[in-house]
């Protein structure tokens, strides 16, 4: 149920948003109730998706973990499609709860995915930021962390706002463990 209700775009920032992602979901429609958080939103999230360093498939997977332990179905439901269009196989997706222990992924995205899970959680420990560094750099560390940090804002928000998936996306698969 939706907490806040979808608003309209100020026309600059529709056009943006359709620009960047085609028709906007419904996340940004609920933060359309803040024309200038959305506007700040949008750029920040846009930087994250299309302007880092670090591969598209190594951020969906830490995205995809960040959901689980979040519990936030649309994050799950929104990221999954992405993940797949990066790359992110099929296996990897089943498993991504396992991830410590799967053959399914390799030292540098378990490297990624312990510290996402860290920072999604709340504490980086010395051997996490460790075994990072022996896989990144300080920006791509820097980078891991932040887009682990946002999704954990993002899947916040959702629950705050109380954001509904989209009639497209509702029957996606698999569902959140």
């Amino acid at each position: 149920m939706h907490r806040v209700p979808l608003a309209d775009f100020e026309p600059g920032l529709g056009k943006r948003l359709t620009e960047l992602w085609g028709t906007p979901p419904n996340l940004y429609k609920a933060l359309a109730n803040h024309p200038g958080l959305v506007a700040a939103w949008t750029e920040f999230s846009k930087t994250l998706r299309h302007d880092t360093r670090t591969p598209r498939a190594l951020r969906e997977l830490v995205i995809l973990r960040g959901a689980q332990l979040m519990r936030s179905e649309y994050e799950w439901a929104q990221h999954l499609a992405m993940a797949r269009k990066a790359g992110v196989s099929e296996a990897q997706i089943q498993h991504l709860r396992s991830w410590k222990t799967s053959s399914h992924f390799d030292a540098r995205e378990k490297a990624a995915l312990a510290l996402g899970e860290a920072v999604t959680q709340g504490r980086v420990t010395e051997n996490i930021y460790v075994e990072a560094m022996r896989h990144f750099d300080h920006h791509d560390y820097v980078e891991i962390a932040v887009v682990a940090a946002f999704y954990a804002m993002v899947a916040r928000m959702l629950d705050a706002m109380g954001v509904e998936l989209e009639p497209d996306v509702r029957n996606h698969s698999p569902r959140l463990p």
